[in-house]
């Protein structure tokens, strides 16, 4: 047993610390870029420029099968500028932004009904990665960080509802879609997973990472 590293897990964790190694190693990272696969329904978290023709009328949010749309990349940030810095492992119970690549707005929502299920609709909003404390949501996960491996629930701050995908699919101009909508009860339909992306590495060195 080097260094005692096994015999308390107190000494095993000041050990890693001690020679520099990653804590967390298959963790969702802070300023990782992913993708998020909703687990019943195998869709990926998805937006685009194109507004709901109802409801708040901002941008949509949907689920694609494709697993190589360029315009399912999501951003993981934290509450507010510092509270998560780059490489940290993300908790179980953090709240987080996940903010969309390629348009720079928040994932959302708010009290509108969802155009197809008349659940609470989830938009992108925002500017720049800038929105409000409607952007806000809370990863649920069983152990002490959201692990890569692991199906997650986003729950939202503001009204308590947790991001999921029910099977209701759009026609033109995003056919085939699925629509993304708040439930207020944790169930099958709200479970998350993350998949391909650029993972920050949580260690001492914040410029390492590892791209899938």
């Amino acid at each position: 047993m080097r260094g005692g590293c096994r015999l308390v897990p107190l000494l095993a964790l000041l050990c890693g610390l001690c020679h520099g190694r990653d804590l967390a190693p298959g963790a969702v990272t802070c300023g990782s870029v992913l993708k998020l696969l909703n687990t019943r329904h195998s869709v990926r978290l998805h937006s685009h420029e194109v507004k709901y023709g109802s409801g708040s009328g901002q941008q949509s949010v949907t689920g694609v099968e494709a697993s190589d749309d360029a315009n399912s990349y999501w951003r993981i940030r934290g509450k507010s500028d510092g509270s998560c810095q780059r490489g940290t492992p993300v908790k179980c119970g953090q709240t987080i932004r996940l903010t969309h690549v390629n348009t720079g707005k928040n994932l959302h929502t708010h009290h509108f009904a969802s155009p197809l299920s008349n659940n609470q609709e989830v938009s992108a909003f925002g500017d720049d990665g800038e929105g409000d404390d409607l952007d806000i949501w809370i990863v649920q996960c069983s152990g002490t960080y959201w692990e890569r491996e692991d199906a997650v629930r986003f729950k939202h701050v503001g009204t308590e509802v947790f991001l999921s995908i029910t099977g209701e699919q759009y026609g033109h101009p995003i056919r085939g879609q699925r629509e993304v909508h708040g439930m207020p009860t944790a169930n099958h339909h709200n479970y998350w997973k993350a998949m391909e992306g650029i993972f920050i590495k949580p260690s001492m060195d914040p410029a390492k990472h590892d791209e899938l």
